[in-house]
């Protein structure tokens, strides 16, 4: 059963090939607007700019589940003691994984809910609304998951 373990190591793998498809998504945008970036009007270069950001957000989220989970859950990582380190690795159990995920699908989530307000003429009422809803409510369980950690760690 401990060896099993070792199932998450493609899954891990796989996240790196999904890191790679946003890398291509991020510069398949960049190249479609470069060669008309001086007819872009300016909501339409915000909206990009903000798609560019959630982009880069999610590739954050998907290397600290990619290292702090193989670290946490498969073995630990080899790194040359003269090698580049992360130094928030070996601080990252899963409690604080959970945490962080929390707080980065928060993040994601405004900056979508900001490209929603930004192009809010072109979406409905309703829309607004649950598009509202579901961003409080991802804030709302990241608070609940903070606050639990915090009450089981005093503990």
């Amino acid at each position: 059963m401990y060896s099993a373990r070792w199932l998450l190591a493609p899954i891990y793998i796989g996240l790196s090939l999904a890191l790679l498809a946003l890398g291509i998504k991020f510069f398949q945008e960049i190249l479609h607007v470069l060669p008309i970036i001086l007819e872009v009007k300016e909501s339409d270069l915000v909206l990009l700019v903000l798609s560019l950001i959630d982009i880069a957000l999610v590739g954050g989220l998907i290397i600290m589940v990619m290292f702090s989970g193989y670290e946490n859950f498969v073995s630990r990582l080899d790194i040359d003691e003269s090698g580049e380190k992360l130094d928030w690795l070996r601080k990252m159990d899963s409690g604080s994984l959970k945490n962080k995920v929390a707080a980065s699908i928060v993040a994601i989530s405004s900056i979508h809910l900001l490209k929603i307000f930004v192009n809010a003429e072109n979406v409905e009422e309703t829309y607004l609304k649950w598009y509202m809803l579901l961003h409080l409510t991802f804030v709302l369980s990241a608070f609940a998951m903070g606050y639990l950690d915090k009450i089981t760690r005093k503990s």
